[in-house]
């Protein structure tokens, strides 16, 4: 059952609330006076090498799609400083993992090998033969 606090990826993965890690600073940009008071820009963690959402297929498949993203300690950083609300950055930091996650659990389409066409070797062949006979031609010939 998902609680309030909990992060839905999928029907399939839940990340629990209490697994997310949030922070918050000032951001920069636009707010007036209001910007140098409030902290409004969220930075959202999560550890999906320790996390209880996944099971070991899921586990391997994001930490292998999402390398790149993830910190020295597996965690995978979303920041967020797009509004001036923190309560939105909150929601768009969460929406954006979902996003990544949702995204990183999709297999790819496994690749279908194809044959090359018999007319598109032999077009190849014959071109090969024509421009290796024409360079045959330029060669000085000496006929003593």
């Amino acid at each position: 059952m998902a609680t309030s606090d909990d992060l839905v990826v999928n029907e399939q993965v839940v990340i629990p609330g209490d697994e997310l890690t949030v922070a918050t600073s000032r951001a920069s940009g636009p707010g007036g006076q209001h910007v140098n008071t409030t902290e409004s820009r969220v930075q959202l963690r999560w550890n999906p090498a320790t996390s209880r959402a996944l099971n070991e297929s899921q586990r391997a498949r994001v930490l292998r799609v999402l390398a790149t993203r993830l910190t020295t300690d597996d965690e995978l950083v979303v920041a967020c400083a797009a509004e001036r609300s923190q309560h939105q950055n909150r929601e768009l930091a969460r929406a954006r993992l979902a996003e990544m996650v949702r995204k990183a659990l999709i297999p790819p389409k496994p690749r279908r090998k194809t044959r090359l066409p018999r007319a598109v070797k032999e077009r190849r062949l014959r071109d090969k033969k024509r421009r290796s006979d024409r360079k045959r031609q330029r060669r000085i010939r000496d006929d003593d």
